[in-house]
């Protein structure tokens, strides 16, 4: 049995309390990421694996257009609208075309690989100097960059917020709850779960815009996983809120935990490095992460339902 207690003698502490502000940025990068995934996932119940190549393509485009001479913060707006059309795409191909969620999304995702190393010139890789570029965030300034993605988040979830008070964000919370019963009174649900798509992956086209100005890199891989990271924040931050306030937990703070979920994530992958355990098995570890905390509230409640508990009471 793994022994933690000659582990933690032996390491260094600090080395993992310094490593806890990049931790934290790379984590409410990552959470913007998850409220694109929150959309689909818990609002539009559309499993979306089209972000694994969203989140790359918001990479490519903000850097290729910052070596071309535009601002970051265009490049990160333009980033938006090409995740936005890739959302679109997936949208076509499901409504239109009957394919399933989840083959859409693999082929969207699959075909995004491809127009991502267009995007970059047929290169894997593109650096993007923070010395000679002012970019919005950045590595080497971790506290600035917690400042500026944490306004950044807030501005986001009061705008979702608005969003679904309207009769379009109706119409899409109606879709996800009963996709029949919305069509029935009229809805035309195909245009909500275009919507819905395309504003989902336009975030997690900023997202990856944002991470790659972080970074200072575009990787034609930087996006493969991130759906597992996504629902590990989505599900995090769901228990945790709910732990917390309960029923009281509305739209807003469920957005909200959702980056904090992302936050933790992270914290959590970085103690498991400080560990000294293989990242070989990183992978593995995340795995493992997301079905635990997709495991809690099941078990929650089926142990609130339990037949031994209503005896017992």
């Amino acid at each position: 049995m793994f022994n933690l207690i000659p582990v933690f003698c032996s390491n260094d502490i600090m080395s993992l309390v310094r490593a806890l502000p990049g931790s934290t940025a790379q984590g409410l990068i990552w959470g913007i990421m998850a409220i694109g995934v929150f959309l689909t996932f818990k609002i539009l119940d559309f499993a979306d694996l089209t972000v694994d190549g969203t989140f790359g393509t918001g990479g490519a485009v903000t850097v290729m257009l910052i070596l071309a001479g535009y601002p970051p913060v265009v490049a990160v707006g333009i980033a938006f609208l090409a995740g936005m059309l890739a959302g679109i795409v997936t949208g076509i191909l499901h409504t239109v075309f009957g394919i399933p969620a989840i083959l859409s999304g693999i082929l969207s995702q699959i075909a995004l690989y491809s127009v991502n190393l267009n995007i970059a010139q047929g290169r894997a890789n593109q650096a993007v100097s923070v010395d000679l570029y002012h970019l919005v965030v950045s590595g080497r300034n971790n506290p600035l960059t917690i400042i500026t993605v944490a306004f950044v988040i807030l501005v986001m979830i009061a705008l979702l917020y608005w969003f679904f008070g309207t009769e379009t964000g109706f119409t899409i919370r109606a879709t996800g709850c009963n996709e029949n019963m919305s069509r029935a009174q009229g809805i035309n649900t195909s245009v909500a779960k275009v919507v819905a798509l395309a504003f989902s992956n336009g975030i997690v086209g900023f997202a990856g815009g944002m991470l790659a100005q972080y970074q200072g890199n575009f990787d034609v891989n930087m996006g493969r996983g991130a759906i597992v990271i996504g629902l590990a924040s989505v599900i995090i931050g769901e228990v945790i809120g709910e732990a917390l306030f309960g029923k009281r937990l509305n739209f807003s703070a469920r957005l909200a935990f959702v980056a904090i979920g992302s936050i933790i994530y992270y914290i959590v992958i970085q103690f498991v490095l400080w560990l000294g355990l293989p990242t070989i098995n990183m992978k593995m570890f995340s795995a493992m992460v997301v079905a635990i905390f997709l495991a809690v509230p099941y078990m929650r409640g089926r142990a609130k339902n339990s037949y031994r508990k209503a005896a017992k009471n």
